[in-house]
């Protein structure tokens, strides 16, 4: 009986392992997901500032062109 007792008691203890390595497995790949969308964000963000540098110097240039138009 003793022996059937810490047998269940190895079993038991090796599915608790086994559901923590499972659960520590799980919270990795959610926090690399996370990591791969928050880096998608970041490079978003830095294009549409790119973006938005752009637009604003090309209307400057056009501004200040056409009010060079009667100088020439």
């Amino acid at each position: 009986m003793n022996d059937e007792a810490e047998e269940f008691n190895k079993d038991v203890q090796a599915s608790r392992t086994q559901k923590f390595a499972q659960w520590l497995m799980d919270r990795e790949e959610k926090r690399d997901t996370k990591e791969s969308s928050l880096e998608g964000l970041i490079k978003l963000n830095v294009l549409v500032s790119f973006l938005t540098l752009g637009l604003v110097g090309g209307f400057e240039t056009v501004q200040l062109a056409f009010t060079m138009i009667p100088y020439l």
